[in-house]
């Protein structure tokens, strides 16, 4: 058994938690310490579970509270010397335990696939969690699918995935050219329709649930992100998460 819940998600701040009876995990603090304690307590998601905090990249939305955040858990966070190199300093945790993309941290029955993905960081990675045969995919921040993302991403009964504009509303909207041109790179984001086909040609299929995440307030749309799935209604669940309150908590 795990649970899975997006505590935050999108530009303003991200942080997911997975964890099992015993053991949890968050992954990215971007939103304050306090915030996030306050809505794992309003799901009944037990902070004294914490055993660890996996950093994904330095962006302040994935980075900027983890200092806080470790403090008030007691967890170490797990990170890449690049990405704490690149962090601002003020930032930075006391309780650092680096990793290289590509190892597999073991935290307690825990086991923490990590690996390099396209976006516009120094040394930013994803995270495939494993337990009991189980996998839980936490795949944003993606310009485009590369191996390591497919590779893991077909593993896992549960994701977290990046959804993060209709392309339409990018190209009509009030974005600048050249953030526009980032948005759509290789080292951007992934829209709906990247989502869409990702899954299509890579979907476990014991795939249970996706939730799509990361969606952008100027350039997408909850109502319009579903629609974009509808195909996959009758496969498995897909729901959004929220960029201002906590989403539901699945069980997988």
């Amino acid at each position: 058994m795990i649970e899975i819940c997006a505590i935050a998600s999108g530009s303003n701040g991200n942080c997911y938690y997975v964890g099992n009876e015993n053991t949890a995990i968050l992954v990215d603090a971007g939103i304050s310490g306090k915030q996030i304690l306050i809505r794992m307590e309003q799901k009944n998601l037990n902070p004294n579970k914490v055993k660890a905090i996996f950093i994904s990249h330095e962006h302040n939305d994935h980075f900027r509270c983890v200092k806080a955040l470790s403090k008030k858990t007691g967890a170490p966070v797990y990170l890449t010397s690049q990405t704490l190199e690149s962090s601002w300093k003020r930032h930075r945790p006391k309780d650092i335990i680096l990793f290289k993309p590509g190892e597999i941290v073991a935290i307690d029955d825990i086991s923490v696939h990590t690996f390099l993905k396209m976006h516009d960081a120094i040394e930013p990675c994803s995270f495939r969690i494993e337990h009991n045969g189980l996998s839980i995919g936490v795949f944003t921040d993606i310009g485009e699918p590369c191996e390591n993302v497919i590779n893991h991403l077909n593993k896992c009964q549960a994701l977290f995935l990046e959804s993060n504009y209709d392309e339409e509303m990018l190209w009509a909207g009030s974005y600048p050219y050249f953030l526009k041109k980032r948005i759509t790179s290789e080292y951007g984001h992934l829209s709906n329709i990247q989502a869409k086909k990702l899954l299509k040609e890579h979907q476990n299929p014991a795939l249970q649930i996706v939730l799509l995440s990361h969606l952008s307030q100027e350039n997408n749309r909850p109502e319009i992100a579903l629609s974009t799935f509808d195909e996959f209604k009758d496969k498995f669940r897909v729901e959004v998460t929220n960029r201002y309150e906590v989403g539901e908590v699945f069980v997988i």
